[in-house]
């Protein structure tokens, strides 16, 4: 039976940010509106209906932090945009290049269609954001789950013959960083850089991102996770022997995530240094989880 094509889901077009944010101040608005949806709270207590400052727009004062002198602060304090020189729309056009792209846009792409003065601007802007878009106290993940591991970097045969690593095995190449990740089928994925591959690694990622109530928790052969089935119903495909689905116990979905990743950062960005990696990685993840949302833009403003 063939599989049905899932639809596409319809994002913001250029067009449509346009004639959405004609002007600093509609994104000022559209912050506002995102950021408190219920109307304007305090950012250091959550005092509501703090005073609007008269003649001084997106500027309010709270009287319950500080009752003799009175608590100032704008639509951007306490949001990644704060302290910055660049006008919100510049931010709100970054942000939208970013989340459109399906393998993601480096920042000397963003610096030549903005026409930014220095890579070094666009380069905080993308990190920046990418920093908004890390998402936190994510559900444990259930039904059908799929947990692998992957590696990013460069190959240890092009190393000059005296700096090659001399041992062999999963893992071994220090030039390479290592990412596990785990998706629930038809849902969402988390992924996180670690130090390496070993069995205590991967089993406390497991037992903290993966309800012990899955129907089904699909892996490869890889020694580290020898001792799940203990917890989970366990299903294993053996990728040495050429065993790579039977019945449902396949990792597909999982290697489908890898491989964004690994043309994104190829195609796209070339390189990624291992202290950033964690950022790139929360942007493909925030990207796949928010595939079916028509309203990915709003989602990562609201949390910025």
């Amino acid at each position: 039976m063939a599989r049905k094509k899932l639809k596409a889901v319809h994002q913001m077009t250029v067009a449509e940010f346009e004639r959405m944010f004609p002007d600093e101040e509609a994104c000022c608005a559209y912050l506002v509106g995102r950021r408190w949806p219920k109307g304007v709270r305090c950012p250091r207590c959550g005092a509501k209906e703090p005073t609007e400052l008269k003649g001084n727009p997106w500027r309010w004062q709270c009287y319950q932090c500080a009752p003799q002198t009175s608590y100032r602060f704008s639509h951007l304090a306490g949001t990644i945009f704060e302290n910055t020189n660049k006008p919100l729309r510049d931010w709100f056009r970054v942000a939208h290049m970013m989340l459109t792209s399906k393998k993601g846009m480096s920042a000397l792409q963003i610096m030549r269609t903005m026409g930014f003065g220095s890579y070094k601007t666009a380069w905080y802007m993308c990190h920046r954001i990418r920093a908004a878009l890390v998402e936190k106290n994510m559900d444990k993940l259930g039904g059908i789950v799929e947990v692998d591991e992957t590696y990013v970097g460069g190959k240890d045969s092009n190393r000059h013959w005296d700096k090659r690593s001399h041992t062999r095995g999963r893992g071994y190449d220090r030039l390479k960083t290592p990412i596990v990740g785990a998706v629930k089928r038809k849902g969402n994925v988390v992924a996180r850089v670690i130090l390496g591959p070993d069995k205590a690694t991967l089993e406390g990622f497991v037992r903290e991102v993966v309800s012990n109530k899955v129907s089904l928790l699909c892996t490869d052969d890889w020694g580290g996770y020898g001792t799940l089935g203990t917890t989970y119903n366990h299903g294993i495909v053996d990728h040495a022997i050429g065993q790579h689905v039977i019945g449902a116990i396949h990792t597909n979905t999982i290697e489908g995530f890898w491989s964004l990743i690994k043309r994104g950062i190829v195609g796209s960005f070339h390189k990624v240094s291992r202290k950033y990696l964690p950022l790139y990685v929360a942007e493909f993840q925030f990207r796949y989880n928010n595939r079916g949302n028509a309203d990915i833009f709003g989602t990562a403003i609201g949390g910025a």
